[in-house]
């Protein structure tokens, strides 16, 4: 079926607004547009009746204790919308407040050791994250820190937007893949060794393979252990979560009365997985699925308010097995 075509005045006039916003928040000072930010994240819980009802619903699947304390189950899903109204506007401000003389100032990397060795090797490698913490900002970041990475990204529908983010992704240097459309140049970029960003946590519909994700078999998609496997790619499990400054006092350079003090992250790995380890495994993709997904559940549990539960990430369960009649 051809595609509906697109009403380019509409699309122009969203863009614009879009951009208007963005100078409008890197105009003001960081505390009106934090303040914004709550607000909207308020009115967003309060009004979306229906996106509420699915996170409350996620939530409670994730943490069966919580169907019990429904206060718990609503202040998660509050925290959740007012981290990421957070961070949108945190992403509008990266341009301006993150750079090579601020890095040390916003994100912390507690976990080098692990993750550089990949990083800087001869083989090719798998970032693999979920709708964590903030994921754009990871990509923005790693460009900053110095390592040429890919990332697979879905091609927005408003072309003026898509230029708008793509302007933006790549400015530090990270080069962005089209999710469906440019298999070609995935498939290039892992052969000659390159770094390759993926999430990793969407429904795959009834053809995924299920793993368990907080206790509860999910779909989810082979392609990125099949891709770890063929092109002999190391995979780091990553997120990239807000974080206490407190927790990090050896990396105080920042002054915590500042405007953007809340502007605090870590670059963590929850797990490196190497597709040698499982090269005599008959069952290699949903040992190496359900070990990575495991891991991005771990980063999830330590900081369950940013995690994007706004999905429906156990829509399609396994199929009952028919019961054979006995003889």
């Amino acid at each position: 079926m051809a595609k509906k075509a697109r009403n380019r005045a509409v699309d122009f006039t969203v863009y614009l607004v879009v951009r208007s916003l963005v100078a409008a928040v890197q105009m003001v000072s960081p505390r009106i547009a934090y303040a914004v930010a709550d607000f909207l994240a308020w009115l967003v819980y309060t009004l979306v009746k229906s996106r509420r009802r699915i996170a409350l619903e996620n939530v409670r699947a994730a943490f069966p204790e919580l169907s019990a304390n429904p206060g718990a189950a609503d202040q998660l899903v509050r925290g959740m919308y007012h981290h990421f109204l957070r961070a949108i506007i945190e992403l509008m401000l990266l341009p301006r407040k993150l750079h090579h003389t601020t890095l040390r100032k916003l994100l912390v990397l507690p976990h080098g050791a692990e993750m550089l060795p990949p990083l800087v090797s001869d083989r090719a490698a798998l970032l693999v994250t979920a709708h964590f913490g903030n994921w754009e900002m990871a990509g923005f970041a790693m460009g900053l820190f110095g390592f040429h990475t890919h990332a697979i990204a879905r091609v927005l529908d408003n072309p003026y937007l898509e230029r708008f983010a793509l302007h933006f992704r790549q400015r530090t240097g990270q080069t962005i893949i089209a999710k469906n459309d440019d298999f070609a140049r995935l498939t290039d970029t892992l052969s000659r060794y390159g770094k390759v960003a993926t999430l990793a946590d969407q429904d795959a519909g009834p053809r995924g393979v299920f793993v368990d994700f907080f206790g509860r078999p999910a779909s989810t998609h082979k392609a990125i252990a099949l891709m770890a496997m063929e092109f002999d790619a190391v995979m780091v499990v990553m997120g990239v979560p807000r974080v206490s400054r407190a927790d990090y006092p050896q990396c105080a350079d920042f002054d915590p009365s500042s405007p953007l003090a809340p502007m605090y992250y870590a670059v963590k790995c929850a797990d490196v997985i190497d597709p040698r380890d499982y090269a005599d495994n008959p069952n290699a993709v949903k040992a190496i699925t359900a070990r990575y997904t495991t891991a991005l559940e771990k980063l999830i549990r330590e900081y369950p308010e940013q995690y994007f539960w706004l999905h429906r990430r156990w829509k399609h369960q396994p199929k009952a097995k028919a019961v054979k009649p006995a003889a």
